[in-house]
């Protein structure tokens, strides 16, 4: 058990914060012991092999305290719109963790989900164990919600602008058919200088929509659903805290014109490198990426971004099943992102990352 220093409740040991007054609990000072485990969707397990060594520690990354960083610059500019601030109070940005309460029987003992990470807790907890959200709050709020979304599903859209702490921070309605959104659009997005003048257009058909970049300069992120494994492509680029990130496949180059063969490194048992994105057509650090997978995290995995407080632990994770590449939120606090290539479908709860601002989709 974990004794909350502020309250003196008595928590289970994977709780993260106090059932009793929504504090931080105190971590082990040493760090988890690292097992690979990858989540049940199809992919096996491989064995770690001498080749699936990849080197970890400190890449030079400032503090997220510190605001925009260096090592983790947009793929257009030369710095990154900073994430949200970590988790480190009580309420979280669309947090996701693993530590909870058993469900108690749901006749007698109704179950309350969070509203913030989706996690089951009993009646009685006053704040999420996984994230720390006030359910109290999400309790009192919720004949409100219930009564904005008639509004939404009478043909409305509504983008709703999250602040670093998970509350609302404005809201913009979509009309109908095809809208461009962007820095020129004003309201909620003309503080953001990341986002491009003309950003992103959202696309409204019976039922259904649609989000393309706009060729933005930074990007239009969608947030990952926890432990499902999205497909990456040659040159798809995801987010974990501070840090942006391009896969590139490892390819054979082509014999020269009168038919001599490229000397290169052996590179059996690999399947490309992921590359930190630093500037404007420029990477800094890149790791291979073998055919065991590796895992991402600040302080347990096989790449480890140590000094950057967006990131979780154990924050995702890349796999290999033979054909394809797939990337994998592990429950991370502050999420996941992938940016999107082409139009994409997006629905009620989606999260989006566009400039240096989270919006929520609600239809």
């Amino acid at each position: 058990m974990i004794v909350c220093p502020k309250c003196s409740k008595e928590n289970q040991d994977h709780y993260k914060f106090c059932l009793g007054c929504g504090a931080e609990l105190p971590r082990e000072t040493a760090p988890k012991a690292f097992v690979p485990q990858t989540p049940n969707q199809g992919i096996k397990v491989a064995g770690r092999g001498a080749g699936s060594g990849v080197a970890s520690g400190p890449f030079g990354v400032p503090s997220a305290g510190a605001g925009g960083a260096p090592g983790a610059a947009s793929p257009g500019t030369a710095s990154s719109p900073p994430m949200p601030q970590p988790v480190s109070a009580p309420t979280v940005p669309q947090g996701q963790g693993h530590g909870g309460a058993a469900a108690p029987n749901p006749v007698t003992n109704p179950t309350v989900t969070c509203p913030q990470c989706g996690h089951v807790n009993a009646p009685s907890n006053v704040f999420c164990g996984s994230c720390g959200f006030r359910l109290a709050t999400a309790a009192k709020a919720a004949p409100a919600s219930t009564a904005a979304a008639p509004s939404a599903a009478g043909g409305g859209i509504i983008l709703t602008a999250l602040r670093a702490d998970g509350s609302e921070a404005g809201t913009y309605n979509l009309p109908g058919g095809t809208t461009m959104v962007g820095r020129d659009t004003g309201g909620i997005f003309a503080g953001d200088s990341y986002l491009s003048p003309r950003h992103a257009t959202f696309r409204q058909t019976p039922g259904k929509l649609f989000v393309k970049d706009d060729a933005s300069l930074n990007g239009v992120y969608k947030k990952l659903a926890r432990d499902i494994a999205v497909e990456l492509v040659p040159n798809d680029i995801f987010r974990i805290g501070q840090e942006i990130i391009r896969f590139e496949p490892l390819t054979s180059l082509p014999a020269s014109p009168d038919g001599v063969e490229r000397l290169g490194a052996p590179s059996k048992g690999y399947v490309g490198r992921i590359a930190l994105i630093i500037g404007r057509n420029t990477t800094g650090n890149a790791f291979p990426v073998p055919e065991a997978g590796v895992h991402l995290g600040r302080e347990r995995g096989d790449i480890l971004f140590p000094e950057d407080g967006y990131v979780s632990g154990l924050h995702c994770h890349l796999a290999w099943d033979g054909s394809k590449l797939t990337l994998t939120d592990l429950g991370s606090s502050n999420g996941t992102f992938l940016r999107l290539r082409e139009e994409a479908e997006v629905t009620t709860g989606d999260v989006l990352l566009m400039g240096q601002q989270l919006f929520r989709i609600t239809m």
